[in-house]
């Protein structure tokens, strides 16, 4: 049997798509090491260092996720967040406005609706890192020596504001070109990266933890066993299908005469996947860092900071209660019950035991029970760093990767990645990743 590996060079389009996507993954991780102008690097550097065991964990956990170049103060240091932030008041917009509804309906009004996602993720852009610097005034403060190397701080804060604003632009564009000539999905692609490229620095951190005493060997190893088995069972729930049959009877188009058939509609357990973790996120995360960085100057702000940390009880309740909501509301949106039916009807089909009129009652039904338990445990499994960190006091690092949004995205867009990769093998006459030639679904 031929190497499924090898195969994937084999295939020209498959070999360029993923070069491509290499490529341009490089290019943000270059990015995310740039400093943006104005830093004074080594100062920057010596302030992370001394705060990485009592730093703010709302920097903790956006630097995790930007892949470290949040604390390199680099030129992606937001990342592809506030594309995503705004992709999710775009969609709450549409449903609230019908004339928005309308407009994304009509021929060419979708792109008028990226086009004010874009201009959206713009302000949103200039919200955050104008809070960015706000924050860079709070460090300077705590730093001896001059920390800006432009003297006029208002000179310096429309450098960094253009910036970083540009650099987030360019991963949008960065995410949408991937998707159109490379692998995968490209903004999700982008996040994966930069949770992979704090592996190592996570490994190495626990690791010297260890070898210090400072960490309980068998600890590291139950963690690492449940670890295994988190993940395990993310794929399990990723992959789980609940089948609805559908038989459609006899009919006839034009001069033809289409004989019955029966097939089925596959709901996953999941139906969002790791959307509504990364909706909760972006939720929360947006005014908690407006609070954080411009926390030391406005007093209302600061306490709303240290009320809303990452590690906080209140943060993970409105977060399991995010992830809930976001199940369900993204799960109405892609699979819309009424028109599901509505399209069975128009074919000629129907679901056996069920009168057609409640057809969409009973979709609803079926939807309701299985995105409910699969978005409880979207949030548990969002919720474990913060048990892990209090449990077993590891590294926010080492915790994030354990569970959460870390762990969520990387199962998912790895799943993603492969399937696509398997489709476009099997299109070009190619055994597919796994023996049996596709990933399976698990039936329930």
């Amino acid at each position: 049997m031929a190497n499924p590996l090898v195969g994937i060079f084999r295939v020209k389009e498959l070999r360029e798509r993923i070069f491509f996507t290499m490529m341009l993954l490089l290019v943000f991780r270059v990015g995310a090491v740039l400093p943006i102008p104005g830093i004074n690097v080594s100062l920057l550097t010596n302030y992370f260092t001394s705060q990485q065991d009592s730093g703010n964990a709302i920097v903790d956990y956006l630097d995790f996720f930007a892949g470290g170049a949040f604390s390199n103060f680099s030129v992606f240091m937001l990342g592809i967040m506030p594309y995503i932030s705004m992709s999710i008041i775009m969609q709450l917009l549409i449903i609230v406005f019908p004339s928005l509804k309308k407009l994304s309906q009509e021929e060419g009004g979708r792109k008028k609706i990226q086009s004010y996602q874009r201009l959206g993720t713009v302000a949103v852009c200039v919200v955050q890192s104008f809070a960015i610097t706000q924050y860079a005034r709070a460090i300077a403060r705590q730093v001896e020596g001059e920390f800006f190397t432009i003297p006029n701080f208002a000179f310096f804060s429309i450098i960094a504001v253009l910036t970083v604003t540009t650099g987030t632009m360019f991963l949008m564009w960065m995410g949408e070109q991937i998707t159109k000539r490379g692998i995968g999905n490209g903004i999700s692609l982008l996040i994966f990266a930069g949770i992979v490229a704090r592996l190592p620095h996570a490994v190495w951190e626990l690791g010297q933890q260890v070898w210090r005493g400072d960490q309980n060997p068998v600890f590291v190893a139950v963690v690492f066993v449940m670890f295994v088995a988190v993940v395990a069972l993310v794929v399990f729930e990723q992959q789980g299908q609940r089948k609805i049959s559908v038989h459609y009877a006899k009919r006839i188009v034009g001069r033809r005469m289409y004989g019955a058939q029966n097939t089925y509609i596959p709901f996953k357990i999941n139906p969002s996947g790791v959307i509504p973790v990364i909706f909760a996120s972006s939720i929360l995360t947006f005014p908690i860092q407006i609070a954080s960085m411009i926390g030391q100057n406005v007093a209302w702000l600061g306490a709303l900071s240290r009320i809303l940390t990452p590690r906080g009880t209140l943060y993970n309740v409105l977060y399991v209660l995010l992830i809930v909501f976001f199940a369900y509301f993204y799960t109405q949106v892609s699979l819309n019950p009424v028109e599901i039916a509505k399209n069975i009807r128009e074919n000629g089909g129907s679901i056996p035991g069920i009168r057609t009129e409640r057809i969409e009652e009973y979709l609803t039904k079926i939807l309701n029970r299985i995105v409910l338990p699969g978005s409880l445990y979207l949030a548990v499994i969002a919720v474990l760093p913060t048990i892990i960190q209090y449990i077993f006091k590891f590294p926010s690092s080492i915790s994030y990767l354990m569970g959460g949004t870390s762990l969520l995205i990387l199962v998912g867009v790895d799943l993603d990645t492969m399937s696509q990769v398997e489709s476009l093998l099997k299109m070009h006459h190619h055994e597919g990743l796994t023996r049996k030639g596709r990933l399976r679904g698990r039936n329930l």
